[in-house]
């Protein structure tokens, strides 16, 4: 979820409260009204992850979640903007599709669902997010995967100043994530919509286990 650039320091509390509004308001603009064409290349590709229990964060209208539903993935979509859970939710009911849409803030999904899941799925979630919560948004991550659990990510890398939606690069993102992740692919994006062109990058990131520790710093 992400909205128009507007000034951080005079609206600090990017709340449910805020991020209902913009669907209130018809300002949205982070919804594509389709899956990002980056998964779905993903999802076809020849090394596409195998099905399993994926957690969606900000999932928004669900465009992203129902696509991975759509493909075997059991698939829990959690935002915590009221209208964008009955979005996802209409929308996964008339295609048929088994989903779970959680109304939730994530960073309080830990205690709920720790070690649970075999995927994280991010897109448009990290760059909603304030720059300072960034640290903890990767421990969380890594607290909701099982110890073979896997991160893949859509992260939009542009350097426009402001935000929500907030930049970022991938040095930050390979520090921020590296001490807790494999860092296996981090890739530009070639199909990308037309405003968000050369600015993506498709991550898949493992979650490191006791053994990767020893193996890179033993």
């Amino acid at each position: 979820m992400i909205s128009t650039p507007f000034d951080s320091e005079s609206n600090p509390d990017l709340d449910a409260e805020f991020w209902e509004q913009r669907y209130q308001d018809g300002t949205a603009r982070w919804d594509l009204g389709q899956p990002a064409p980056p998964f779905l290349q993903l999802l076809l590709a020849s090394d596409r992850p195998p099905p399993g229990r994926m957690v969606v964060l900000g999932m928004g209208r669900g465009h992203d979640a129902l696509l991975f539903a759509s493909y075997g993935f059991e698939v829990v979509g959690v935002d915590f903007a009221p209208s964008a859970i009955a979005s996802a939710t209409a929308l996964a009911a008339g295609r048929g599709l088994k989903f779970q849409a959680l109304e939730r803030d994530i960073f309080a999904l830990e205690a709920e669902f720790a070690g649970e899941f075999d995927y994280v799925l991010e897109h448009t979630c990290f760059c909603a997010i304030a720059p300072q919560q960034r640290p903890a948004y990767v421990k969380l991550v890594r607290s909701l995967l099982k110890p073979t659990g896997e991160f893949i990510g859509l992260f939009w890398a542009h350097r426009r100043p402001g935000g929500p939606p907030f930049g970022t690069s991938l040095a930050e993102l390979c520090t921020l994530f590296e001490p807790e992740f494999t860092i296996t692919a981090l890739t530009q994006a070639t199909n990308s919509i037309p405003n968000r062109a050369n600015e993506e990058y498709l991550a898949r990131f493992p979650r490191r286990t006791a053994s990767s520790y020893t193996s890179q710093f033993g």
